[in-house]
């Protein structure tokens, strides 16, 4: 397979389709430390830049899959649903035009589930009329990364992210359908419910999962990925965790509607979904940090935190910002992805990785689609 990846950002379907063998064309980016992390890591491939000026791009023969997630800022709540009248979601429409000119065999789209009612579903809508007018099928699905495992992510991501994701096939819909759904999917399964982990942004048990029989639900996994080798604290100290609650930091003070993940604060041992902007935390029992010489450490007290009008406090316990490796992880990024790269900081890490696809998701759908091409072959 050759793909057109446009809003690449840090190319999480590279690194999940790489070990399928397949090849990018070439990538679309315009942010700069993106940009450098492409050049880093894939120093063939040309960046074509600006995706508006796709007119100007090379006459490619041959892309098989066209790929991007449009800029969701339009779409979601904390950016006031301006939907189509923002110029960000009119990049949605410049996606079908890169599509009516290159003609892919496949296209992979991306979004937040905001889409589906920006401007009451006329803009998704939209969207998939567009995709009808360039001749073709389709089928859209919300998945989400914690329960996506596959070859590679054995496991998914710790990490609750619900994304839209439209599979368009030339000419095809059955087979757009066959990479999001299988006989298992149409089960109404629900997922799994969650209890209190040990750990924070552990992976979830074995059972059936919300996406159905996209990837594989065959193993299961009491180790977090986050703290599979323990959580650096500096100055010698390490936080071995045992009992550990996922933070948000969009959520003191402001109201769900206004983009808030309710209390805040989640024991079930999952991730709340990394944002670009946001501050995420870990916060956990103070009595679990022991030193590398196995000497003990003072215990402190942090100060309690509280959510605004809930009344839902946290007390006796330690915070402590998710570091960017903990960020590459729960995204399914390899450790030192991004700490090589020229201009590299925190900030930009933080804020590229958000803004980034899930790696274990794109590689179940690489997988898929493999798998759909290769029937409709036979």
């Amino acid at each position: 397979m050759r793909y057109l990846s446009v809003c690449s950002g840090i190319e999480a379907a590279t690194v999940a389709w790489h070990p399928l063998g397949w090849e990018p064309v070439a990538f679309s980016e315009i942010e700069q430390f993106p940009c450098n992390v492409l050049a880093h890591h894939y120093p063939k491939v040309p960046n074509l830049g600006d995706m508006t000026k796709f007119k100007e791009w090379p006459d490619y023969a041959n892309v098989d899959v066209l790929v991007g997630g449009t800029p969701c800022q339009s779409f979601s709540i904390a950016g006031l649903r301006k939907g189509l009248d923002d110029p960000r979601g009119n990049l949605m429409l410049t996606y079908l035009a890169i599509a009516a000119r290159y003609k892919p065999k496949w296209i992979v789209w991306e979004n937040v589930p905001g889409v589906l009612s920006s401007s009451s579903g006329r803009d998704f809508g939209t969207f998939l009329g567009g995709l009808a007018e360039c001749g073709y099928g389709f089928a859209y699905r919300i998945l989400d990364a914690q329960y996506c495992r596959t070859d590679g992510y054995p496991y998914a991501v710790p990490q609750r992210r619900r994304r839209v994701f439209v599979i368009g096939c030339l000419g095809d819909w059955r087979s757009a359908a066959a990479v999001l759904f299988d006989s298992e999917s149409l089960c109404g399964n629900p997922p799994p419910s969650r209890k209190a982990r040990e750990e924070v942004a552990g992976t979830v048990a074995q059972g059936t999962f919300e996406c159905g029989g996209i990837g594989s639900n065959s193993k299961s996994d009491n180790s977090s990925p986050l703290m599979k080798s323990g959580a650096d604290l500096g100055n010698g100290c390490e936080a071995l965790i045992t009992h550990a609650i996922a933070l948000t930091g969009n959520t003191i003070g402001r109201e769900p509607e206004n983009g808030g993940n309710g209390t805040g604060f989640d024991e079930s041992g999952a991730s709340y979904t990394l944002t670009k902007t946001d501050v995420h935390a870990v916060a956990f029992d103070t009595a679990q940090i022991t030193s590398k010489t196995n000497r003990s450490i003072p215990q402190t007290i942090c100060h309690t935190l509280h959510k605004m009008n809930t009344h839902h406090c946290i007390n006796n316990m330690q915070v402590r910002r998710l570091t960017p490796i903990e960020c590459a992880r729960l995204m399914g990024f390899p450790d030192d992805f991004l700490s090589q790269v020229k201009g590299y900081s925190d900030s930009a890490a933080y804020k590229s990785l958000g803004n980034s696809m899930a790696c274990n998701v794109m590689a179940v759908i690489g997988q898929k689609i493999q798998q759909a091409s290769q029937l409709s072959q036979n």
